[in-house]
């Protein structure tokens, strides 16, 4: 298996990232249309209406279990560590997040929330157990 597969995940991984802002920006302009108080919301980010927070939290989580997940995609890389199963867990991380954030930017459901990050979770779980079962038999 070519090394280079496990960096299509981390891509949309990095895209869903970058696609968050926009329903982050959309709904910034309409609080402000709204008559939210910009000089409240410059200061503290609970001051915006639960859609921006909404939205605005799932940004902050994207820096949270993702940051794990890049490392361990280019320890697995660097290593040419990459193997079917590797990157079958790599796509059920991704699968789990973009869930996770659109669960979290429209309804906001905790327990669907929540047992979607645990399945993030337990799959970097797994693929640390991988990296270390590789770097420990050589």
């Amino acid at each position: 298996m070519q090394a280079t597969s496990i960096l299509w995940p981390v891509v949309v991984q990095i895209l869903l990232t970058l696609l968050i802002f926009i329903p982050l920006t959309r709904r910034k302009f309409q609080a402000v249309k709204d008559g939210a108080d910009v000089t409240k919301t410059a200061l503290n980010n609970s001051a915006w209406p639960d859609n921006v927070l909404k939205a605005s939290n799932n940004l902050a989580n994207q820096f949270q279990l993702p940051v794990l997940f890049y490392v361990l995609c280019l320890i697995f890389f660097a290593s040419n560590g990459v193997s079917v199963l590797v990157l079958a867990l790599a796509w059920t991380f991704v699968v789990s997040r973009l869930v996770h954030s659109y669960v979290h930017i429209t309804t906001n459901y905790v327990p669907h929330r929540m047992r979607i990050f645990i399945l993030g979770y337990l799959v970097l779980i797994l693929m640390t157990i991988i990296l270390i079962s590789q770097l420990a038999l050589g």
